[in-house]
């Protein structure tokens, strides 16, 4: 996927609901390993992985609503970055309670990393927004 598609993947109605998808799918997988947190011993690091969801769920649902805000393609990088971010963040540290062994070298870091990464995308185009108006 060139950049040119990532750039315009946001503005459409298919992607809005990809991004939609992704809250659903941050939200659940955020309560569910919240109840699993509460059962299993390394439960306070797995709490970790699932706030990080729960906390980013609504982020998926606000991108999706403000489409076409800022420069064009930013609300989409912001968009990929977080979910891979995620991805790696909380994948990482799940696979390391529930199967002992991490997904790989500096994955939360990296994961980490790229979720900064989103939410300064989501602040560029918050800038650029309010640039515009002035």
């Amino acid at each position: 996927m060139a950049f040119s598609d990532v750039s315009e993947t946001l503005g459409s109605d298919r992607a809005c609901g990809a991004v939609v998808l992704l809250g659903g799918l941050s939200g659940g997988l955020g309560v569910a390993l919240s109840a699993i947190a509460a059962h299993v011993p390394g439960g306070e690091l797995l709490s970790t992985a699932a706030n990080m969801l729960l906390f980013h769920a609504p982020a998926f649902l606000a991108l999706a609503a403000l489409k076409g805000t800022g420069p064009r393609g930013v609300l989409a990088v912001a968009a990929l970055a977080l979910t891979i971010g995620l991805a790696l963040f909380a994948g990482d540290i799940t696979t390391r309670v529930m199967l002992g062994d991490r997904l790989f070298a500096m994955a939360a870091p990296v994961g980490g990393s790229l979720m900064i990464l989103g939410w300064t995308a989501i602040l560029v185009a918050g800038v650029a927004r309010l640039m515009r108006r002035a």
